[in-house]
């Protein structure tokens, strides 16, 4: 009981120690402070200096989703993001240097208060001084904002690990929501749609506990529990959408040349050709972070290494070397035609020991065609050759014996030609004989393991572009 009593103290010491953080923090008033930047606002910020700011106005760029917020329990009529985003937009516009912002949202009161002024000069100021100039103009906005968040997904991932033993326990706990912002460029001159930009960000949770429940001693139980959930503000989310909203949207302007930087066009290609390439990888990128890439090339070529183990009629089983090479053809995006050859040792220890020989034909699945880290399946007959005479009568090498094969793994894209492959591998032979000796019913098998490398290649045709180009005109500014 002393035993358990001191790792009761030790458990207890650490689970303190590890929240020390928590009783550090204060629970008093804090002073209000600058607002956080979220993770596009360095980028907007980073910009260089516009050659011409665009006047643009903002009338409404609101909530378009109408969810309220989700509670266990009865129901509530707080919504489920901000209703303020329209002056998010218009910081961010403010932020970036390139637009001039222009006050439409209380366009009346506006106009109210320039009335007062007006009313004010008229019966006041003006008999005082006859030469009062009038109010100026207001300006007008050659560019209209429009759009809004127009999706919010909850629960789009939810998981979570947990282990518990002789009454230690802890857990995590995680849940992804997504948010989605559209914004579109409108030309006030002719009501043209310039640009539209889809921009979405994920919004994470997480919580993490540990606890501790024993009875040290007869009718004494100890427990005790610590944790902690971070919920990362949804208002922080949809500032950095919109943040990356205006960001694309700058850029994709200068693409078009609807405006351009300061420094002019050696800037323009600098930052457009960044842009580019970013734009390629997200847009290659689907829902839950799946990398996608297009697979270009129908012939690939590849070589392998690895293990054998045979179950046969002997024992023990032992590993053996495995060297294959092979040729694939893609048929369709998910289905293709293989030949493999390959060499590999058969190891039973002292009491049988070969290098065989086989020759394969598969056909494989591709299950994920066009994610960089795929699984497929694959199978087909075979024949597998005795490369040498290890029988008794000599009569071994050179036999051939049937067999079928099926198996699976993993493709995983290095470069559009290149591609690493991790494989295994069952092996059901039609005879009872691979290994010299036929007893029992069941025919002898073996399995293959291993990894390997491939080449993609096309015999005929251009190989596809795998940037995206810059139009002539703008290369040519």
């Amino acid at each position: 009981m002393k035993n358990v009593s001191r790792l009761a103290i030790v458990v207890s010491f650490l689970i303190f120690n590890s929240c020390g953080a928590y009783f550090n923090q204060k629970f008093d008033q804090q002073p209000a402070r600058v607002g956080e930047y979220s993770k596009s606002t360095s980028k907007l910020l980073d910009l260089p200096e516009a050659a011409q700011p665009v006047e643009v106005a903002v009338y409404n760029f609101s909530d378009q989703t109408g969810q309220y917020k989700a509670v266990e329990n009865g129901s509530t009529f707080s919504t489920a993001v901000t209703q303020g985003s329209t002056s998010i937009l218009i910081k961010a516009l403010e932020d970036s240097g390139w637009f001039k912002p222009i006050e439409r949202e209380n366009l009346s009161n506006l106009y109210t208060e320039r009335n007062i002024i007006r009313n004010t000069k008229k019966e006041y100021i003006k008999n005082l001084n006859p030469n009062e100039p009038p109010l100026p103009a207001l300006l007008y906005a050659g560019l209209l904002l429009e759009g809004g968040i127009i999706s919010y997904d909850t629960n789009i991932v939810t998981g979570g690990l947990g282990v518990r033993y002789f009454g230690v326990g802890a857990s995590a706990k995680y849940r992804q929501d997504r948010i989605t912002v559209y914004l579109r460029a409108v030309s006030t001159s002719n009501g043209e749609i310039l640009k539209t930009i889809y921009v979405s960000k994920t919004i994470l949770s997480q919580a993490l506990d540990a606890n501790f429940f024993r009875f040290v001693k007869f009718q004494r139980l100890l427990e005790a529990e610590t944790g902690i959930t971070q919920n990362e503000p949804v208002q922080i989310a949809v500032k950095d959408a919109i943040e990356k909203a205006v960001h694309d949207l700058i850029l994709e302007g200068i693409i078009d040349e609807y405006w351009s930087s300061k420094e002019g066009r050696e800037t323009n290609k600098r930052i457009v050709d960044q842009y580019l390439e970013e734009k390629s990888i997200e847009e290659g990128t689907g829902l839950y972070d799946r990398l996608f890439v297009d697979n270009e090339y129908k012939n690939k070529i590849g070589i392998s290494a690895g293990v054998n183990l045979i179950d046969g009629d002997l024992q023990p089983k032992k590993l053996g070397f495995l060297v294959k090479a092979n040729y694939e053809r893609a048929i369709t995006e998910k289905f293709g035609l293989g030949l493999t050859g390959s060499i590999f040792e058969l190891n039973n220890g002292d009491a049988f020991s070969n290098i065989m020989g086989s020759i394969e034909l598969n056909t494989e699945i591709q299950l994920l065609p066009n994610d960089d880290l795929a699984p497929y399946v694959f199978g087909g007959p075979g024949l597998v050759v005795d490369l040498v005479d290890s029988s008794t009568d000599g009569k071994s090498f050179g036999s051939i014996f049937g067999k079928l094969q099926y198996g699976g793994g993993i493709h995983y894209k290095l470069s559009p030609r290149l591609t690493f492959d991790v494989f295994a591998e069952h092996n059901i032979m039609l005879t009872d004989k691979l290994d010299n000796i036929s007893q029992g019913r069941r025919d002898d098998f073996y399995f293959n393991f291993g990894f390997g490398i491939s080449y993609g290649f096309n015999f005929r045709g251009a190989k596809k572009d795998d940037n995206i180009e810059i139009t002539e005109e703008f290369k040519n500014q």
